[in-house]
């Protein structure tokens, strides 16, 4: 039976931006064999606890609308879902969050900065991003402890940084938390589905960032892997120093306990947004998927079927 790892301390750092201080985030540039280390700036404005705010955002490719008339925001105490069947933007929504595109129209301001007014290769590295993508772009020979500490030069496929013992610790604890520490010395590409999600999941939290960012991290895991999964952000959820997190899906039951908000995507508009537990309903995800569909409860677990 899966055990959540105990928490006698928070993983996190971050929660003292309240209170000024610099972020430990570096970037690192590679010139002529040279390795430049930059730590970016303060924190932002401790008297704002808003960390997204979008304000009627579309996004338009060609004649294509992939969102609408999005207006969301989250706080820094939130963990939301997104959900949402494929095509209905939530990927788009998460890589505006993630501030790898720009609105069409609309305003996008993330961690206090307006997107279009920020350089976004210093706002990066305050956010935590974990997705498919980014797995394809991790060199397969990289071992899991470089994949993981290599997130603090922002960068994939070590080379010559250099990282003190803080870095390591920070590491190992991470993969210590999500079930992987042994995994240490592996290459990422022997590596099941499973194993590569939570490595990438502990690169996303190594910076310490002021918000996390899931994209569809239980897809193509077994029913063992995705309980595993499940356990684990939930117990990162409650966590009260966890940065703000959004997490999207396509299932219902991929929901962890610990998530307090929900926001429903049909076509690249809101169906609707809100507290999980008021929004997520029947009648709210028969409209989200176009079929009527029937939720269950079982705990703090969620289940959804086809209405007979």
């Amino acid at each position: 039976m899966l055990r959540a790892p105990a928490a006698p301390k928070s993983l996190y750092r971050h929660r003292n931006r309240h209170t000024g201080g610099e972020r430990v985030t570096r970037t690192a540039t590679r010139d002529n064999g040279r390795v430049t280390e930059q730590t970016q700036g303060a924190w932002a404005d401790p008297g704002d606890d808003l960390v997204v705010r979008m304000s009627e955002v579309a996004v338009r490719r060609g004649r294509n609308e992939l969102l609408s008339g999005v207006n969301w925001d989250v706080e820094l105490d939130e963990r939301w879902v997104v959900l949402g069947a494929n095509g209905a933007g939530k990927t788009t929504l998460l890589r505006l969050a993630a501030a790898e595109m720009h609105p069409t129209t609309g305003a996008v301001d993330l961690l206090g900065e307006r997107l279009g007014r920020v350089d976004v290769f210093e706002l990066r590295p305050r956010i935590g991003f974990c997705s498919a993508a980014l797995a394809g772009r991790v060199p397969p020979d990289e071992t899991v402890r470089d994949v993981v500490v290599s997130a603090g030069y922002a960068v994939l496929g070590r080379w010559r940084e250099e990282y003190d013992t803080l870095d390591h610790n920070r590491a190992e604890e991470l993969l210590g938390v999500l079930g992987i520490a042994h995994l240490a010395e592996r290459q990422f590409g022997t590596l099941s589905e499973g194993e590569r999600k939570r490595t990438l999941i502990a690169r996303a939290l190594m910076t310490d960032p002021e918000m996390l960012l899931l994209d569809e991290p239980a897809a193509g895991l077994d029913l063992g892997g995705r309980e595993d999964l499940v356990a684990r952000l939930s117990w990162l959820a409650q966590d009260p120093d966890a940065p703000a997190t959004v997490l999207v899906t396509h299932h219902v039951e991929e929901i962890p306990p610990g998530f307090t908000h929900l926001l429903l995507l049909k076509d690249g508009q809101t169906v609707a947004s809100g507290l999980l537990e008021d929004v997520l309903t029947s009648e709210n995800l028969s409209k989200t998927f176009g079929q009527e569909l029937r939720l269950e409860r079982s705990g703090q677990r969620y289940f959804a079927h086809r209405a007979a």
